[in-house]
């Protein structure tokens, strides 16, 4: 069988360097449910959301979004402005850092001026535009940034003593002068040679301020009254609230968000109109005299309901992911203390299902009064409306839940709760998985069986019963997701330098199984408390991770019978032989088609390593790419579509990676990037789609041999040197390829242009 490549243009980059934070390779899956800020630029809104921004275009109902994984520099956003004069806008962050957004592209700012000593929360409250300067708000006081030289001007820190500081909510430029509002007042000084120092500020209003906007008039707010005035004098607004989320002046009109409802107001006072919503609110915007609420949990929600964001998960709270075809199931559960105590996300969340078109929230979650903190959550591969989760909780709603998802109404059904404990404090259901039989294998720590001590145990479904079986360990207490391969349930024990191997005879009885343990006299770090990961690569070989360090188990489903022994990757650093994650967490090991791994460690991101792990291919971390954070807590790769899916506790970013499922022939080779261009770019040329093992042989349109290797694992680069390493010359080179019995082969053509 031939395979011919036709010439083409990679539509993405495949420039990767440590400056570069997003790129076409990424994309995210963040929810934008939480709406902060709603602000109008012509024809669109733009709605500033916890990790990211999108663009409504009403007239055509057109939404378009902004993040980490194609502009922005973080996630976290608190607060967010835009300049329609100047077409700017400007975010603030978590972090104390600012993103300024212009038709040319985005600027990160991080030099935000702090006092010397101030050891408090740098996150931005607020930011409020002005002109081209805007006032920015954090817990230390104010600064004033000039929008055109993206640089900081003057700042105001509200010392009130040693380590005291006024915290600004929010903060407005109006006719020359600075309104903070802050829990003791509004405060007011004019941008004058002494607006740095706190003690020439006035006090125009008293009382507990949180709310601020400035535009032909000032209006302040507490938790229940809203204020009109001139900046000297005020009067309430004539009605109370409830609890006001936001103000806003818009043109002639003033906007008081109340948690359930949108209050429009002329700027003289008079009430124009009332919006009720049942969603919670946070702020609001009229445009073209229609109401558009932000909302906690639903995006922007229009006057007839109608709902406006880009599709995502519920919230970006996530810890475990499954894959099954197109479709994701998301778990937020963690926990703390070794791998013990229960950490419930916040919100009481459970898990999202994306159905291969769009984003499920089960009703279950959202009307329950339990509490849950679902550590894992999987799908029966035979039925894909079949649903697991378990629920890690010191309550006697813990245990492992069977839900039945409803395609018509696009919605979750509970079935079942098997509690997996006798004393609520105990049977603490973690991870699930189903084997190749589509037999379901779970562990849980904490079993209380029928020993008098709790120990780490697995557990099966027995279907035909409706119940689970259990088999203790005997030893340790935690566990955590299990690993069916190779006819064994692998289980790390983080609480306990042991890795479990269960050969449960591929059967839910668990009577005639045997149980075999790795620890630190097999070889496991000495200094090791528990390992955390584990993963059985192309090869049979086991990769375990633990909380000090890294070991591999070579043909481990025959060596975990034997006196195993494991032992470290050793790298060569400096001429140095130096032993591979030594002394780091590996939280999570995932292996592509191609064998290669990709490995996540606490504090230090991602990488992604050749097939024996002494080459490191790729970093990824919160610096150099989308990541959210450094701690992944999972990784998943799509083997059909080589997409890498990476969860972290503050949302999920997807990178395209080059290997898809690789087997003995060849797939859809492709090379790129297709021509290579020296001006463009001087990265090495990629082919992939190859089989397992493959002989390569580049020719020059003469038949010249120029280049020949042997790839494994399914891609392959070329630097474009010829064997004398020297770089080729401009012109059209001819890839000849075979596989490894010759069965098939495959040819490309690579133009060059110097």
């Amino acid at each position: 069988m031939r395979k011919i490549l036709v010439l083409s243009v990679l539509l993405y980059s495949l420039l990767f360097s440590s400056q570069t934070i997003s790129s076409k390779r990424w994309t995210d899956l963040f929810s934008y449910n939480n709406v902060l800020v709603i602000r109008q630029n012509k024809e669109k809104l733009i709605a500033a959301t916890e990790n990211g921004i999108f663009y409504y275009t009403p007239a055509s109902g057109e939404i378009t979004k902004l993040s980490k994984a194609n502009g922005l520099h973080e996630v976290k956003i608190t607060a967010f402005d835009f300049s329609e004069e100047l077409q700017i806008g400007i975010v603030g962050y978590k972090s104390g850092a600012l993103d300024v957004i212009t038709p040319e592209g985005v600027t990160y700012v991080v030099d935000i001026p702090i006092a010397r000593g101030y050891n408090g929360d740098k996150k931005i409250n607020h930011i409020s535009v002005s002109g081209n300067r805007a006032v920015i708000s954090a817990d230390y006081g104010v600064s004033i940034f000039n929008l055109e030289r993206k640089e900081f001007g003057d700042s105001a820190f509200f010392v009130q003593g040693v380590g005291n500081y006024d915290a600004v909510a929010k903060a407005v430029i109006k006719d020359g002068a600075v309104y903070a509002a802050t829990a003791k007042g509004l405060k007011k000084h004019a941008l004058d040679g002494s607006f740095p120092l706190y003690p020439e500020w006035q006090t125009v209003a008293t009382g507990n301020i949180s709310q601020l906007a400035a535009g032909n008039t000032i209006v302040y707010a507490t938790n229940m009254q809203a204020f009109r005035g001139d900046g000297n004098s005020f009067s309430a607004l004539g009605q109370s609230f409830t609890n006001i989320r936001d103000v806003y002046i818009k043109d002639d009109q003033i906007i008081v968000t109340d948690e359930s409802s949108v209050n429009v107001f002329s700027t003289g006072g008079a009430s124009i109109k009332k919006v009720s919503f049942e969603e919670n609110l946070t702020t609001a915007l009229v445009a073209g005299s229609q109401v558009f609420a932000g909302s906690a949990l639903a995006g922007i929600i229009t006057e007839t309901g109608s709902i406006i964001k880009p599709d995502g998960p519920y919230n970006n709270t996530s810890y475990k992911i499954s894959i099954l075809d197109d479709k994701l199931w998301v778990s937020t559960g963690n926990r703390t203390d070794r791998y013990n105590q229960p950490s419930p996300p916040q919100g009481n969340l459970g898990f999202y299902h994306y159905t291969g078109t769009e984003w499920i929230y089960p009703s279950f979650f959202k009307d329950s009064d339990l509490v849950f903190n679902v550590m894992d959550v999987v799908a029966n591969p035979s039925d894909l409306g079949e649903v697991f989760f378990t629920n890690y909780i010191y309550s006697a709603s813990r245990g492992v839940y069977k839900m039945k998802y409803d395609a018509g109404r696009k919605d979750f059904d509970f079935v079942k709760l098997y509690q997996t404990g006798r004393n609520q404090l105990y049977g603490r259901a973690v991870g699930l998985v189903f084997d190749e039989q589509n037999q379901l294998f779970g562990s849980i720590g904490y079993y209380d069986g029928e020993d008098p001590i709790a120990h780490a145990a697995v557990m099966s479904y027995d279907r035909a019963a409706d119940t689970f079986r259990y088999k203790s360990f005997k030893v340790s207490s935690g566990v955590q997701k299990p690993v069916i391969s190779d006819g064994f349930i692998w289980v790390p024990l983080p609480r306990n330098n042991i890795l479990a191997a269960v050969d449960y005879k591929k059967t839910v009885n668990f009577s005639d199984d045997e149980v075999f343990f790795i620890d630190r006299n097999s070889g496991l770090p000495s200094n090791s408390e528990g390992t955390i990961s584990f993963v059985l690569d192309r090869d049979g070989d086991a990769w375990i991770g633990t909380d000090s360090g890294l070991r591999i188990l070579p043909s481990a489903a025959s060596a975990i019978r034997n006196n195993p022994k494991v032992s470290p990757v050793i790298i060569e650093e400096n001429g140095i032989g130096e032993e591979l994650f030594r002394d780091t967490s590996v939280l999570q090991i995932e292996v592509d088609a191609g064998n290669r791994k990709w490995v996540s460690a606490a504090d230090a991101g991602v990488l992604y390593l050749n097939s024996s792990g002494d080459r490191t291919l790729l970093q990824f971390t919160k610096e150099n790419s989308p990541l959210p954070n450094n701690s992944v807590t999972d990784i998943k790769v799509d083997k059909k579509t080589g997409k890498v899916y990476f969860v972290t506790t503050d949302g999920i970013v997807v990178y395209q990676g080059d290997v898809l499922d690789v087997t003995e022939n060849f797939g859809d080779v492709l090379v790129y990037p297709n021509p290579v261009i020296h001006a463009q770019y001087k990265g090495n040329v990629k082919i992939r789609g190859l089989a397992v093992k493959t002989n390569i042989r580049i020719t020059d349109a003469a038949g010249n041999l120029v280049h020949q290797s042997v790839a494994r694992g399914g891609s392959y680069e070329w630097n474009l040197t010829n064997q004398r390493g020297v770089r080729v010359a401009s012109g059209i080179y001819f890839v000849l390829m075979t596989n490894a019995d010759g069965t098939d082969t495959a040819t490309a053509k690579i133009a060059v242009v110097n």
